[in-house]
């Protein structure tokens, strides 16, 4: 839903904690925590209301004179407060939540294709998104086409009159590459320029490493901003969800194509990111970052680490990118919580690490996903990333994918450095 009213002169670290002052879609204002609905259906009073919601779906609200509530699957009050609240996060116009983040992935570009439309998308890509290029979308007739995004000349090349959408992840995952969103933003202008309306180009931009708080794609040109709620938005790992930032004039357009496919984010996990995950977001990542920064920093100096990856780092090849494009709330910078480090596989093997890791560290878990309170790792060329198998398209993708957590950096290096040792013996043997 369209972002809603905001009290004047706060910031958002103080606005994320409290929510919208006033909200036209509910009166919680007696309530200090926002209620959880759970119901599946709503009493209509009359016909008339219940033709009018249908008749007016996908409508701003403001053209309504206030929501019709009908069906779970179709709006709930829950879900369209914390719509309202990530639409604000993120400076864009509207929201829509969905079921998890790959839900969220295919009603972005779902709702804009059609057959004979191609897609120009970086070359790497988070496994299940590279899946659903090229698993499901030849049988729909849409072409998807690859570029190297970091790259703003080699995109704007690329760009052919059948392009309708451009997709990137920024950081990339999980070897997080920056996209710098201005330049790409002002190759999708060039483009537009001699398009009709209906056909103008869109930026769609996965934000998920970094979150609205390290990062804000709308404020540098992207139309579109998709999410999974699952990772650091939410927080806990307890539930999975997506969210679509858009601009008014696509929101009817991904309003029906949720209803349709069903794939409506339930309100009792729209409650737990809404209550638990956004107001301590920021100081989440604030504490993940220091983390971070000291892990990667000792990584840096192993003799048995080839290369670590972090914004944070001085020696990241893309600094300057980071820095000016990853800011939280307050402009400072905002690098996140992801580490990506390769191995001397002459010394040391990965698997083995991994392995010693997931027996025997305390403050490390082997786990797919990330943002978790808990610090997770995780090997994306055979996990998260085994869609790309055989493709030829693994560029750097043979690491160690490292989500720090709440833990004390000092254990988290502790158990690192214990798994590190005992895998190299067992090289030696």
């Amino acid at each position: 839903m369209k972002a809603e009213e905001t009290v004047a002169g706060y910031r958002k670290t103080t606005w994320i904690v409290h929510g919208a002052g006033r909200t036209r879609k509910w009166d919680f204002a007696h309530h200090v925590v926002p209620p959880m609905t759970s119901s599946s259906t709503y009493r209509l009073q009359s016909a008339e209301r219940g033709a009018r919601g249908f008749r007016d779906y996908g409508k701003p609200v403001g053209d309504q004179g206030g929501p019709v509530y009908i069906y779970d699957r179709l709006d709930d009050p829950t879900r369209e407060l914390l719509e309202g609240e990530l639409a604000r996060l993120e400076n864009g116009e509207a929201c829509l939540t969905f079921a998890s983040g790959m839900a969220a992935v295919s009603a972005a570009l779902g709702a804009v294709l059609k057959a004979g439309d191609e897609v120009l998308a970086h070359d790497l890509l988070y496994g299940c998104t590279h899946s659903l290029f090229e698993r499901w979308y030849p049988r729909q007739g849409i072409r998807v086409r690859r570029a190297d995004f970091r790259d703003p000349r080699a995109v704007a090349e690329a760009i052919t009159p059948a392009t309708r959408l451009l997709y990137c992840e920024t950081p990339v995952n999980p070897t997080l590459d920056l996209v710098d969103l201005q330049a790409l933003a002002k190759a999708r202008d060039a483009a537009n320029k001699a398009r009709a309306a209906e056909r103008r180009l869109i930026l769609v931009v996965d934000s998920t490493f970094a979150t609205p708080f390290c990062q804000r794609p709308i404020e540098r040109g992207a139309d579109v901003v998709v999410h999974s709620l699952t990772k650091n938005l939410g927080g806990f790992g307890t539930d999975v969800g997506g969210a679509v930032v858009c601009p008014e004039s696509l929101y009817g357009d991904l309003k029906w194509y949720r209803k349709d496919f069903g794939g409506v984010l339930s309100p009792k996990s729209a409650w737990a990111v809404l209550v638990y995950g956004l107001p301590t977001l920021p100081v989440r990542l604030k504490r993940q970052q220091y983390s971070a920064l000291r892990v990667a920093r000792w990584l840096e100096k192993s003799p048995l680490v080839k290369e670590v990856r972090y914004p944070g780092l001085e020696s990241f090849p893309q600094r300057s990118l980071a820095r000016r494009q990853m800011t939280d709330f307050d402009g400072d910078f905002a690098p996140g919580n992801m580490i990506y480090f390769r191995l001397d596989s002459r010394r040391i093997d990965p698997v083995a690490f991994v392995d010693d890791v997931a027996a025997n560290a305390y403050s490390i878990t082997l786990a797919v996903s990330l943002g978790h309170t808990k610090t997770l790792i995780e090997m994306p060329s055979a996990m998260t990333h085994s869609a790309y198998a055989g493709a030829g398209a693994m560029r750097g993708v043979d690491g160690v994918r490292l989500s720090i957590g709440l833990e004390s950096p000092s254990d988290i290096i502790r158990d690192i450095e214990a798994s590190l040792a005992r895998a190299k013996r067992l090289r030696r043997k």
